[in-house]
């Protein structure tokens, strides 16, 4: 497969939505939700637009809009998470998809790359295969100096910045599952969660802030479960330090709670669930002590 060196890009490949004045000590990122997709990356794939679509966590950046304005910088990527996902290490490649030899350091053996979901994913959310050949490594390359590293470095610049204004950041990283994906072993139907946090198992964030969050949603009248089927990715991995005073906690929302999964159209309880959102900041922001 041959890439156009002269590719458009997706310029800027992130945005910031920052308020008048950071009143929080809270980051929160939106790194699944982009809906920019290359029109090559389109043509490359035997894949529709609309299956395309079923990696993204569309429109979670929408729902925390609000909570941004209380007082808090959100980043959100532009690009899909099907072209480039930031949620993962930098070079979690699986060699399968390309057509000459990945570097040295590139991670070609974890559980994500084994699913097909590295950091340039072979396959979208359900299996389905998204290209009709194999990739050059060079393009491979090309969107981690494009997308992934101007993501990362704007987070890291965010959450330095926050640290150095409050002595604390609490990294809230945004995403949405599909309802296929629940419930999870053990529930019934009807038990299934509305939302999951997940802190890598109490390891990237202060059990209080897992606590805390979790008791203003249920009190805002959501099922809430922790760590699985999803307990974090390589963002609460990376930047969760407690002892530093830097708590990253990863945020799941049930996407039939606020959208039609099928034709990725919004349902008017998504306004709703974003000033949930904001509530939920709120409370959690009132008092709290990490220690």
């Amino acid at each position: 497969m041959q890439i156009d060196p002269r590719l458009a890009l997706i310029d800027p490949p992130v945005a910031i939505h920052k308020p008048a004045s950071q009143t929080l000590p809270v980051v929160l990122t939106s790194p699944h939700s982009g809906r920019d997709y290359p029109a090559q990356f389109q043509a490359a794939s035997r894949l529709d637009a609309l299956a395309l679509r079923k990696s993204e966590d569309s429109f979670v950046e929408e729902i925390f809009l609000a909570a941004s304005r209380l007082g808090a910088p959100l980043l959100r990527a532009r690009f899909p998470r099907a072209y480039c996902d930031v949620n993962r290490e930098p070079y979690e490649l699986d060699p399968t998809m390309f057509d000459d030899d990945l570097p040295a350091h590139a991670n070609t053996s974890s559980v994500r790359v084994a699913g097909g979901l590295g950091t340039i994913a072979r396959v979208v959310a359900g299996g389905e295969d998204i290209y009709r050949a194999k990739l050059p490594y060079a393009e491979a390359e090309r969107r981690i100096r494009h997308y992934y590293r101007p993501y990362h470095a704007a987070l890291a610049e965010l959450v330095d910045t926050t640290l150095a204004q409050f002595g604390q950041c609490i990294l809230i990283d945004c995403h949405s599952m599909p309802s296929i994906a629940l419930p999870v072993a053990g529930r019934r139907v009807g038990d299934r969660p509305d939302i999951v946090l997940g802190d890598r198992f109490g390891t990237s964030c202060h059990r209080d802030l897992t606590d805390r969050v979790e008791t203003e949603l249920s009190a805002l009248g959501y099922r809430v479960g922790r760590n699985a089927p999803y307990a974090g990715g390589f963002t609460t991995a990376h930047y969760g330090r407690p002892t530093t005073g830097l708590h990253a906690l990863q945020i799941e929302i049930n996407r039939a709670l606020y959208m039609d999964e099928a034709r990725f159209t919004r349902r008017p309880e998504l306004h709703r669930i974003s000033q949930d959102m904001a509530e939920m900041v709120r409370r959690i922001m009132s008092g709290l002590s990490l220690g």
